[in-house]
């Protein structure tokens, strides 16, 4: 699928904000897989369809929850995670894009997961740092971003967690995977 066409679905799923940041989304998972050595065209694809189930409703994303059997502890934490696997499901099955490494891309950018694909680690940092994220601690990741693909993630997952549990909020347990996943990564470079 190309880009135009890709814009052209994706865009009616999303309101004009969440359209501009899924274009900087899109510059930022190209410009990362280039550095990184992920398929251009993949991350391109995964980035643009990042948010594609972002506004569906809370009910509809809970029924596809549940009737596609994806993991029933979703429906414990934030229902801000639901849009990612929901929204791999209905990539999959509305616009037709079955390679797993684009959904799997879509499927973990909120949470991570332990041992993410490069393609995976390039959509969700990317979705991090585009450039209209405007919080604290971004200028530190898009830097870290520049240097090492893995320190950077480290450094999101860190404030992700820290954010939440500032505000008491539940933390999914693939999000600490993630973050220990990534240092066990980290460590074994070092070793090296």
């Amino acid at each position: 699928m190309e880009r135009q066409e890709a814009l052209t679905i994706v865009k009616k799923q999303l309101t004009e904000h969440r359209y501009q940041h899924t274009i900087g989304v899109m510059e930022t998972a190209i410009e990362l897989a280039k550095r990184y050595g992920a398929d251009v065209k993949k991350a391109e694809l995964a980035a643009i369809f990042h948010d594609y189930a972002k506004f569906r409703p809370k009910e509809e994303m809970k029924q596809i929850i549940l009737e596609q059997n994806m993991p029933k502890d979703l429906l414990s934490y934030n229902t801000e995670l639901w849009h990612a696997p929901v929204g791999a499901y209905l990539v999959k099955t509305e616009v037709g894009i079955s390679d797993e490494e684009i959904l799997n891309a879509i499927r973990y950018h909120t949470s991570g997961r332990a041992n993410m694909t490069v393609l995976e680690k390039v959509v969700y940092l990317a979705d991090y740092i585009e450039p209209g994220r405007i919080f604290p601690g971004v200028e530190e990741v898009r830097d870290l971003a520049k240097q090492d693909l893995n320190k950077a993630l480290i450094r999101a997952v860190q404030n992700t967690i820290q954010f939440l549990l500032k505000k008491n909020q539940l933390i999914y347990p693939d999000t600490i995977h993630t973050y220990n996943s990534l240092i066990m990564e980290i460590k074994g470079e070092w070793e090296k």
